[in-house]
């Protein structure tokens, strides 16, 4: 499950880090996102479909199927299973169709539920590289107007020892030498895991990152030393059918 996360790099590194040339493709206008949370437009890399070339986009964060009726159902589609999803009625065209994206991303928050409590953690690479989230988009076209809205989702996986007392799922975070599979392959799920716990930091932040109204770098800033160990206790606590973390529904 990913609800939230981080796209605080510039567009132009984000250009760097996942091949886009930024003389053969305009890159977008984006503001540091510290709170980034579904319906928002946020930064996307895509292929053209008939020159292969990487270009950075800003979608709107919750899928719209291409027959949908309208845009009414895009917050539940903020996820993908992996598993799932090239079966699945509102993400298969996308998937056989070669629309998969990547969501450059600098960490993602996720909530552990223990002891009546909720908490929230910042996960980040341990070595304070870019995520690479793996993700579908699609085109919706408006009946009314003609405009076309594009949209994305995440793809999720079972999450890592390290990461299953937060929540059962995780983002699918690609290494880089599976991206270009990822966009290019007919069919990569054989790339649908994620990078192992031990390449990912995780600690309790603010409370404030609950409201998407607060935006800012202090949202990912560890809990003084003593309120943080009170919260890392809370990954050893017994997990009880509660934990399951913020509370997106899992998408069909």
């Amino acid at each position: 499950m990913c609800g939230r996360f981080v796209q605080q790099m510039p567009p132009i590194r984000a250009a760097e880090m996942f091949g886009v040339d930024p003389v053969l493709a305009a890159l977008p206008n984006a503001p540091p996102r510290y709170n980034a949370a579904p319906t928002q437009d946020l930064m996307v890399v895509r292929r053209h479909p008939e020159t292969g070339a990487r270009h950075l986009s800003l979608l709107k964060w919750g899928l719209v199927p291409s027959f949908a009726k309208d845009t009414s159902g895009a917050a539940r589609l903020i996820n993908a299973r992996s598993e799932t999803a090239p079966e699945k009625p509102s993400f298969r065209a996308a998937w056989r169709a070669w629309r998969r994206c990547i969501v450059p991303a600098d960490g993602f928050y996720e909530w552990a539920r223990a002891r009546g409590r909720r908490q929230p953690f910042f996960i980040r690479r341990a070595n304070g590289r870019p995520l690479a989230l793996a993700g579908l988009w699609e085109g919706w076209k408006d009946p009314a107007t003609g405009q076309w809205l594009r949209t994305f989702t995440l793809l999720t996986t079972s999450a890592d020892a390290k990461l299953r007392p937060l929540h059962e799922r995780m983002p699918v975070i690609l290494p880089e030498t599976d991206i270009a599979a990822f966009l290019e392959a007919e069919d990569p799920r054989d790339l649908m895991r994620s990078l192992p716990g031990t390449d990912l930091d995780l600690w309790p932040v603010s409370d404030r990152v609950n409201a998407v109204r607060n935006d800012g770098p202090d949202l990912m800033a560890p809990l003084p030393a003593e309120a943080a160990a009170s919260a890392m206790a809370l990954l050893t606590a017994k997990a009880g059918p509660e934990n399951r973390g913020f509370g997106d529904p899992e998408s069909p």
